[in-house]
């Protein structure tokens, strides 16, 4: 059977009956330099990289509000999200002994915890895992833009790349809440991208995996299905 479930027949996952992997994402502005689809590359890439799992398409709108205050951002909302994954999870469940979330966008995370909570409670094997690593930056900043010039470096511009704001996210969380992104980075960009490189990517993205993948060996979900 191939990796990739898009690329298989239904004999070949009738007869192999695989563990599936499914990245979830978003379409939502990444500053002037990066694609709105960056959160969506990085899942796909990360979930791409756990052996033992077919590899799903992506879920690849997002519960994004915080980013509609810029043009390309299209965002389902936690309510249609969660009701998505639920339904998601009851079909692939039907032949995926097991269902794994992979996801890249932070702000899918409560959408996520509801949704595989409930499959959880209905007997199904989901669980989720976030793309995260310990000091990275809140959004378009040196890690993504880094990921992205080591996953894909044609779609990056470089030359587009400045500061936003570089406010510790605790201190623009309540301006966050009330106005968006937009409300305190006009480009936005929360962060630095200045000075990324794909090296700097491909170490960043090595340890993004490897967590992921630690957690998936461990498959101990918490109370909302998260791995950790």
């Amino acid at each position: 059977m191939p990796n990739h479930l898009a690329d298989a027949t239904w004999p070949d996952v009738g007869a192999r009956r695989p563990a599936l992997a499914v990245p979830v994402g978003s379409l939502e502005q990444h500053g002037p330099h990066l694609p709105l689809d960056t959160d969506t590359r990085i899942a796909t890439a990360v979930a791409a990289a756990l052996p033992g799992f077919a590899l799903a398409p992506a879920i690849a709108y997002g519960a994004s509000g915080e980013h509609e205050g810029f043009a390309g951002t299209v965002s389902l909302g936690t309510s249609a999200l969660q009701a998505t994954v639920v339904e998601y999870g009851r079909s692939a469940c039907r032949w995926a002994p097991r269902v794994l979330l992979v996801n890249g966008h932070g702000g899918n995370a409560p959408a996520l915890a509801e949704a595989v909570a409930l499959l959880r409670y209905e007997g199904r094997d989901v669980a989720w895992v976030p793309c995260s690593v310990p000091g990275a930056d809140a959004h378009a900043g040196r890690t993504e833009t880094s990921l992205l010039l080591h996953l894909s470096p044609d779609v990056v511009r470089p030359d587009l790349a400045e500061p936003g704001d570089r406010r510790p996210i605790g201190e623009i969380l309540p301006a966050l809440r009330e106005g968006g992104v937009a409300a305190v980075s006009p480009n936005g960009v929360l962060g630095d991208p200045t000075g990324s490189t794909a090296a700097e990517g491909a170490l960043v993205f090595e340890r993004m995996a490897a967590r992921c993948l630690a957690a998936v060996d461990r498959w101990k979900p918490d109370a909302n299905g998260m791995l950790r």
